[in-house]
């Protein structure tokens, strides 16, 4: 067919990015380039290199996701690649913010390769994949959309300075850690407090735990 595609697996777990390497590359007649990324920071950093990705396929609980936001924020920057969740958590409302937050689909971490491939083929031919039980959409809350809308107000840089101040980073760590001024990470934090409409670090903190997971398997 003479098709080939840029796929980012974006998950922290090396074996599983090994058993996707291998579904993908093997379950695909087209030519695949397969990225990993281990945190949200690595997925990041493919993304400012380039955005004509394919696909990412994104797993919820890596390193500084916190929870739905590392969606969001794809979502929010990136409208033009289609993501798919990949989630060890595979309960009903898990599956369905994924939906609402704009997700092209679902792979439960319990699937076969077989699932895993047809899911991923789906999606890049212009389709969604979503577990069969899905379809029942339940309504995000009015909270919700307004958190997910604010998140999605952030730039990539404005994200990353959220993330670190809610691990409990002082501006002097966060300047050091992006190699950029004190001055430009206080215009940073500035400028998401006014997005997220807050006025401490701590409201700050609030609001990206509303994008939190459900407890279970925390």
């Amino acid at each position: 067919m003479g098709l080939s595609y840029d796929i980012l697996i974006a998950d922290d777990h090396p074996l599983f990015r090994s058993a996707l390497r291998q579904a993908l590359i093997s379950g695909s007649e087209a030519q695949v380039a397969l990225t990993e990324a281990g945190s949200i920071a690595e997925l990041q950093a493919c993304l400012d290199q380039r955005s004509d990705w394919d696909l990412v396929l994104l797993d919820l609980n890596m390193p500084g996701a916190y929870g739905f936001s590392g969606l969001v924020l794809l979502r929010g920057q990136y409208p033009q690649i289609p993501v798919v969740v990949i989630s060890a958590q595979e309960e009903q409302p898990v599956v369905q913010r994924a939906r609402d937050f704009g997700a092209s689909g679902f792979i439960p971490k319990s699937s076969s390769l077989e699932g895993i491939q047809d899911a991923v083929r789906n999606v890049l031919e212009g389709g969604v994949s979503w577990p069969d039980a899905s379809e029942s959409a339940g309504l995000m809350s009015e909270q919700e959309k307004n958190v997910s809308d604010q998140l999605a107000s952030l730039t990539p840089q404005q994200f990353r300075v959220l993330t670190m101040v809610c691990d409990g980073l002082l501006n002097k760590q966060i300047a050091y850690d992006l190699s950029v001024s004190e001055a430009t990470v206080k215009a940073h934090v500035t400028a998401i407090f006014r997005k997220l409409g807050v006025r401490t670090r701590t409201q700050a903190a609030l609001v990206l735990q509303h994008m939190e997971l459900t407890r279970a398997g925390h």
